[in-house]
């Protein structure tokens, strides 16, 4: 999973891109500090894989990963080319998510590039520039299509859609506020509109409102209601108190945690928020050489999630022997597991569960 940290510059962006993965990206205060995006890869928090490294005591153990992408700093008319516009737009265009940062605190000793914290001037500032490139994709693609058509009547219903969405977008609204079939979402694919990607909201509080959601925060509150009529994610976190966070580990960082009444870290609540818009799910291995999680699209059949391990486990699949993860603890062992008649056989029709234990049998 790729995703991309957006927002104007000098929201707290770079410094949350610091916390989450204690890479050591620029961050100053001045615009366009970030110019070439700047990433670093975060291993996916599960403890169920830590009880299956104590259970089976593996040569390795390798976590599901995210990868966080910081992107420059944007400004008004960066869809023209403004600031580093074009940059900014190509590098977005590569992720899964959005992660959009926005200011909902005041300090007079942090500049604001427009002068003054305001949430929803902010997020329309970004939106719009996505906006604005998606329209010129789009008329590009009807005129094509248009044209295409005068040859292939079977492209009406792509121009309908196209047509469709260029509406939409001409208002002022993200193609993801639309509505659309798995079809559509297949003719949209390729280029891909920015304003369709799935977005999480997270709003930069003050230190004195970190764990908790603070609405008597009227910047927050604003900016929650813009995210729920959008129908997008968002999430409240203090990028300064998360960069200290990440400088702890352990123990002292669940007695810093426990002193701030605070019931996990901002990375952890994004990440849970990420996988959660994005419909992804875990499943586990485990043996004496790894243990591993793999993550998956929730609705995945068993054949699908071996051939994340190898293609060879997905052409050559024979069955995948199956145990639920609480089972397999409650056990204490595999072996125990199917002593108990817990460790079920699977074909290719089953629809693989989030925290799956699995074993895949293959012939190739």
């Amino acid at each position: 999973m790729k995703l991309g940290i957006v927002g104007l510059p000098n929201v707290g962006k770079s410094t949350l891109f610091n916390a989450i993965t204690n890479a050591g990206a620029e961050s100053a205060n001045y615009p366009f500090c970030t110019i070439e995006p700047n990433v670093g890869i975060v291993p996916v928090p599960d403890s169920r894989l830590d009880v299956l490294a104590e259970m089976y005591n593996p040569e390795k153990y390798t976590p599901a990963i995210i990868e966080f992408v910081d992107i420059a700093g944007l400004v008004r008319g960066a869809s023209k080319g403004e600031g580093l516009g074009n940059k900014f737009l190509s590098h977005i265009r590569e992720v899964d998510a959005i992660v959009h940062v926005i200011r909902c605190f005041v300090d007079d000793n942090i500049i604001h590039v427009d002068g003054q914290v305001d949430p929803l001037r902010d997020l329309e500032t970004i939106n719009l520039e996505l906006i604005f490139s998606d329209i010129e994709l789009i008329e590009r693609r009807i005129d094509r299509t248009r044209k295409a058509m005068k040859g292939d009547k079977t492209l009406a219903d792509e121009l309908a859609l196209l047509e469709r969405v260029h509406a939409a977008l001409s208002e002022g609204q993200s193609a993801r506020s639309l509505e659309y079939t798995e079809d559509e979402l297949a003719m949209l694919s390729e280029p891909p509109l920015l304003s369709l990607k799935p977005i999480i909201y997270v709003a930069n509080v003050g230190e004195d409102e970190a764990g908790t959601e603070p609405l008597d925060n009227p910047l927050y509150t604003a900016l929650k209601a813009h995210a729920e009529a959008e129908k997008a994610g968002i999430l409240p976190i203090c990028a300064s108190l998360e960069a200290e966070i990440a400088e702890l580990e352990g123990e002292e960082k669940a007695l810093f945690l426990e002193d701030l009444g605070i019931a996990e870290s901002g990375l952890d609540r994004l990440i849970k928020a990420s996988y959660s818009l994005l419909g992804l799910i875990s499943y586990l291995t485990g043996g004496p050489k790894e243990v591993r999680a793999w993550t998956i699209t929730k609705g995945t059949k068993a054949p699908q999630a071996a051939g994340k391990i190898h293609s060879d486990f997905e052409r050559g699949f024979i069955r995948a022997e199956i145990v639920a993860f609480d089972d397999l603890v409650a056990c204490g062992s595999m072996t125990a597991a199917k002593e108990k008649g817990l460790v079920r056989s699977e074909g290719k029709e089953y629809v693989i569960a989030d925290g799956d234990v699995v074993l895949f049998r293959f012939n190739v």
